[in-house]
């Protein structure tokens, strides 16, 4: 890869990149920092990255980061929590936002990175394997299992209200 196709990745991908990371940790600061980190490890291996296939190493070592992050968090134990409501959400559209935040927030961190690769990316089933390492059925089984769960969280009534 040359420096002006790098360039050209971040270019594409950068905003694409950091919205499936912040949609995951739910946190702008940290999203930034696994972001650029996924762009630096781009830039130090660049002699081995085929341009080609720039998309899908990039998403695959922000996704491996992003992991990585939230288990260091989760040792750590300094995750901050701020609800929608405790910030005065109170429209019919921040409620359905709230409603799929809070189910989203149910599923595994595998699950969660699933549903945001496939139905808020756009990525085929193949691709989201190739991203995360699991195989093409896993990710189907996976992602029909994270959708049940989403489905049966939102259609709660106590849920709603």
């Amino acid at each position: 890869m040359t420096e002006r196709e790098y360039n050209d990745c971040v270019h594409l991908y950068s905003d694409n990149v950091y919205r499936f990371i912040l949609k995951n940790l739910r946190n702008e600061e940290d999203a930034k920092d696994v972001v650029q980190g996924a762009f630096e490890k781009m830039w130090v291996n660049r002699e081995q990255v085929i341009s080609e296939k720039s998309k899908s190493f990039l998403f695959t070592v922000a996704y491996n980061q992003m992991i990585d992050h939230i288990r260091k968090n989760k040792r750590i134990s300094l995750r901050e929590e701020f609800t929608e409501t405790a910030l005065g959400a109170g429209s019919q559209q921040n409620n359905g936002s709230r409603i799929l935040q809070e189910a989203l927030s149910r599923l595994s961190e595998t699950q969660r990175s699933l549903v945001m690769l496939k139905d808020y990316e756009g990525y085929n089933y193949a691709e989201i394997g190739q991203i995360t390492g699991l195989n093409e059925s896993q990710v189907k089984v996976y992602l029909h299992r994270a959708r049940l769960q989403l489905k049966a969280y939102i259609v709660k009534p106590e849920n709603v209200i």
